[in-house]
């Protein structure tokens, strides 16, 4: 024989909805509705939240990292004849003229003159390559067209050619907001990217949100941690006395943490510059940075 309680757990077969299973328990429709109104308030609370916590974030205020870096710094990168980094833009304007491999053509044969025809072409990446489907950055451009174009040889990733050659593109943007596009076609690596930002890494299990989203404008040390945007790379940076890429800097704080480090130009480094370029929009191309 079938006791109540049995017979209950049965019946749940034939609730084909929550409204019938609430009037099965509750027949008065006064406290049905009152049923109702507090599951679905509960229902919609739980939804904002895990809607939130899938949102990606972006630091407010949005701040450069100039803005964390002392008046000395700001005033160098602000002079371009004191700018360390227009070293790099200058070689970069003669290397944008010069023919180069087999091709005997120059970037200025297919582009022309940079201040027309680069403008605006550094705040769009990293960009997903419509020849390859493969999402590249600024200096893979650069290499590609190399190779394409020219039928010249790659220049090595931190190199100063390539280094040159990036600065005087992206200086090209300077003043104009970062704007990198996230659609369903470079989704995976926007949330590859998120997904880097947040995993800790290392022997001190350390990740860069813990940094650059939950602590930035305190004190690590003699600096100021800043928010970790990548709108002025090419930088010059101080302690490198020499300018640097974005990986660069990736591999000089995975080094910090005592992470392994990955070779530049990977497609980690990709993802998360994508990110990061993201979390950055609407932030003024720099470039050539200054910093510390």
């Amino acid at each position: 024989m079938r006791g109540p309680r049995r017979a209950a757990r049965l019946s749940f077969r034939g609730w084909t909805t929550r409204e019938s299973a609430v009037a099965s328990v509750f027949p008065s429709p006064s406290l049905r509705e009152q049923v109702n109104a507090f599951t679905g308030v509960c229902i919609a609370i739980s939804l904002a939240a895990v809607a939130s916590a899938a949102e990606p974030q972006r630091p407010t205020p949005l701040k450069s990292g100039i803005e964390f870096v002392s008046a000395d710094i700001r005033a160098l990168q602000a002079d371009d004849f004191a700018n360390p980094g227009m070293l790099w833009v200058v070689r970069g304007e003669k290397l944008w003229q010069d023919p180069a491999g087999s091709g005997g053509k120059s970037c200025a044969s297919c582009h022309g003159d940079a201040k027309a025809g680069m403008r605006g072409a550094a705040t769009r990446y990293p960009l997903l390559d419509p020849g390859t489907a493969r999402l590249i950055n600024l200096e893979g451009r650069i290499m590609q067209c190399r190779e394409r174009r020219q039928q010249a040889a790659p220049l090595n990733y931190e190199s100063d050619d390539l280094l040159a050659l990036t600065a005087f593109v992206a200086m090209q943007s300077r003043g104009m907001p970062v704007n990198v596009s996230i659609d369903w076609q470079n989704r995976g690596h926007f949330e590859a990217g998120r997904a880097m930002f947040y995993r800790r890494l290392g022997q001190m299990n350390l990740s860069c949100a813990q940094c650059h989203q939950d602590n930035w404008g305190k004190k690590l040390g003699p600096e100021t941690i800043s928010q970790g945007h990548g709108n002025a790379y090419p930088v010059y940076r101080l302690e490198w006395q020499t300018a640097g890429s974005l990986h660069r800097k990736f591999r000089t704080c995975l080094s910090g943490v005592r992470a392994g480090m990955l070779p530049y130009g990977a497609p980690e480094y990709l993802d998360l510059e994508l990110y990061l370029a993201w979390r950055a929009s609407g932030l003024p191309v720099e470039t050539p940075g200054v910093r510390r």
